[in-house]
């Protein structure tokens, strides 16, 4: 078996200088590809079951599905909540064999979202699972906007909320599609400055290629979250496997189609994170 927490993943990559990708799934399909990735790559992998998954399925049944794959997994395998909003939320995740949980308290105040997102770590730790917080907050594409981290309040909330890994607000937007633009490496420098506790970047598929790899390798950034690319790469392998055949209707044999080239794009993101 080899599930494992947030912090057995990310204290190596903080130490030798690489980063983890934090892999967005949506189901069965997507999860099964990322470890399948992750064993060819030789890579540790965070399955993340964020809020839209949860709205599909149940997050004991998630996590069930995550530690399964991670007792055949030849890697490391965290079973990670992403964005969790409330702390029933959360319990609710660590009761259901989640490993690692990540609080948003991001839309609030900074001293609630310090003294909540505590409580969180607390919960968390005396269950021996891992706890991610974000300081800053990280906007959507198309949505709302983003609210830069500010580098003394990063390190007090660091400092003060005992968090495994700090999600932090550099330029990064969630759900873009596109690579046009690129984080703000002025700020990530003082916020690294001033805090060793690991550093995550949502929002990552936003993020230039040559960038996340200089990133991986040269900063505190051990963590970056991957989803819109991943979804697109699935989307257009099941597009291209329904209309291959239009009598065709059972579903099986059509996602079957889907693995080989979702598992081929997520090896392409899994490279971009690794030690040189």
């Amino acid at each position: 078996m080899t599930l494992v927490t947030l912090s057995d993943v990310l204290q190596p990559a903080l130490r030798d200088g690489y980063a983890v990708a934090g892999l967005v799934t949506l189901g069965w399909e997507d999860m099964r590809a990322y470890v399948a990735a992750a064993e060819a790559e030789n890579t540790p992998v965070i399955l993340q079951a964020g809020p839209s998954c949860r709205e599909h399925t149940p997050l004991p049944i998630l996590g069930k599905m995550f530690r399964h794959l991670a007792e055949q997994a030849s890697v490391p395998v965290v079973a990670h909540l992403d964005h969790g909003y409330t702390a029933k939320e959360c319990r609710i995740a660590i009761d259901s064999g989640f490993t690692s949980v990540m609080f948003d308290g991001s839309r609030t105040p900074l001293q609630q979202n310090i003294d909540d997102t505590a409580a969180i770590v607390e919960l968390a730790h005396a269950a021996g699972v891992s706890c991610e917080g974000e300081i800053g907050f990280v906007g959507y594409a198309k949505g709302e906007a983003s609210a830069g981290t500010d580098p003394e309040e990063a390190a007090k909330f660091a400092r003060d909320t005992g968090v495994d890994a700090m999600a932090i607000s550099v330029g990064n937007v969630h759900l873009q599609h596109d690579r046009s633009g690129g984080l703000e490496i002025p700020r990530i420098r003082a916020i690294e400055a001033i805090t060793d506790v690991p550093l995550v970047i949502h929002g990552g598929s936003g993020v230039p290629m040559a960038q996340r790899r200089a990133l991986a390798t040269g900063s505190k950034i051990c963590k970056f979250n991957i989803g819109t690319e991943l979804r697109r790469a699935f989307g257009t392998a099941l597009r291209t496997a329904v209309t291959a055949d239009p009598d065709r209707f059972d579903r099986v044999s059509i996602l079957k189609e889907t693995h080989a080239p979702l598992v081929a794009a997520t090896r392409q993101v899994l490279q971009g994170f690794k030690a040189r």
